[in-house]
């Protein structure tokens, strides 16, 4: 029994299935992220360091570690995956033709263009020899057990770590629409458009789709999902004497539109008590995108409170946050940020305008200054982001919100 994977929450599930099947694991690779603190010990799983969002050359010995464990597989043997959001970065393995500073570039693109995660994944899939169901061809004729943490709104398998052992829908021509959707096809490298140029005239092989022998013996097993994390959040709102409400695990869209309307919701409870009454907690999961126009730094979570602070601008009842589950926000070391009513005019007085740090996407300068980032370091895990605002009644005051939920 081999163990393999790769993603933010690998480490503590290589951990936990080595101790459920202390014995039974006759060796081991997985790719963790460089972050990782501590650094994990086992005893039959060896654990390869790599970069995230971006892959690196690290990630590549990962992976061909990997393969080099599984060898030549047969019937009678039985691999364990372990995928977690973050994999498709953490384990890149570039086909013939693609540099690794393609991958890079094409991912930087990407990731500044504001295209949704499924989308990235369905260009990495076809710039990859293990991602998009490569994995499960590679380890056919032996049994699979992929247990998978979500990180992808809907939860669908194809899309978390760009689905190694997973069937793939998307296609060469779908590659092409997105960078040509999002004004990237003529600035990725000209060996990428070489490769989906060639496989749009059907001059490469397709991912494996659909129907394929290679899955009969592959079983793809959810074992975590943002919907889990919005419940335990709202369970432990309920406990604190708020009337819970989950109102989507499923947000999606440009952060700092999807602020207006979160900060709208909060402002249609404390002023009609709709859809529940205060005190109220709001919860709602999802993943959010930023369209980068600006020079600053910031994370999507960030900018989805920073506009949602300047909706309930006045208001001394409501309260905002927003953290990535990983407990890392773009490319900064915050999770994500907390703001009030008060929020734009305490930056007022700083000199801090939020509508300027907004445009500027420069969302964590504006609330490192305030105090107001939420740090929690990297959390072993990832499963989207959470939003939770606190709204309470018209007499109650943001500082006592504060101190309601332990900041």
């Amino acid at each position: 029994m081999l163990v393999i994977g790769g993603g933010k929450a690998s480490a503590g599930m290589a951990l936990e299935i080595e101790r459920i099947l202390d014995g039974w694991i006759t060796g081991g690779s997985v790719n963790i992220p460089t972050y990782t603190n501590p650094w994990p010990k086992s005893k039959q799983i060896k654990f390869n360091s790599a970069t995230h969002p971006v892959p690196s050359e690290d990630g590549v010995r990962g992976v061909k570690n990997m393969l080099r464990l599984v060898g030549h597989p047969s019937e009678d043997d039985l691999v364990i995956c372990l995928i977690s959001g973050g994999g498709s970065a953490l384990m890149p393995l570039p086909p013939k033709g693609i540099l690794l500073s393609d991958k890079q570039k094409t991912t930087n693109l990407l990731l500044k263009s504001g295209a949704k995660i499924d989308e990235i994944n369905a260009v990495r899939k076809h710039l990859s020899d293990f991602k998009g169901g490569r994995l499960a061809e590679k380890l056919h004729p032996a049994t699979i057990l992929s247990l998978i943490i979500s990180d992808v709104v809907g939860d669908k398998l194809e899309s978390i770590a760009s689905g190694p052992t997973v069937p793939d829908d998307t296609t060469y021509a779908d590659t092409y629409t997105i960078l040509q959707e999002r004004g990237l096809w003529r600035t990725v490298p000209n060996s990428v458009r070489k490769r989906i140029q060639k496989g749009k005239e059907g001059k490469l092989l397709e991912t494996p789709k659909r129907g394929s022998r290679i899955f009969k013996r592959v079983h793809n097993v959810l074992v975590g999902t943002n919907e889990e994390s919005c419940q335990a959040a709202a369970e432990v709102l309920e406990k604190r004497g708020y009337h819970s409400l989950i109102l989507s695990t499923r947000l999606q869209g440009e952060a700092r539109e999807v602020g207006k309307v979160l900060a709208s919701i909060c402002a249609d409870i404390h002023e009609n008590q709709h859809p529940v009454a205060p005190r109220a907690a709001v919860v709602a999961g999802g993943e959010t995108t930023v369209t980068v126009h600006g020079k600053g730094r910031g994370g999507r979570n960030q900018e989805l409170v920073l506009s949602a602070a300047l909706s309930i601008r006045g208001n001394p009842a409501i309260l905002v946050s927003s953290i990535g589950t990983d407990g890392v926000d773009g490319p900064t070391d915050a999770a994500g940020a907390v703001a009030d009513g008060s929020t734009v005019e305490r930056g007022l007085r700083r000199g801090l305008d939020a509508d300027t740090y907004l445009g500027e996407n420069n969302s964590h300068e504006f609330f490192k200054k305030l105090k107001d980032l939420i740090d929690t370091g990297p959390t072993g895990t990832n499963v989207n982001d959470i939003f939770i605002a606190i709204v309470g009644s018209a007499d109650q005051k943001s500082d006592t919100t504060r101190r309601s939920l332990g900041q």
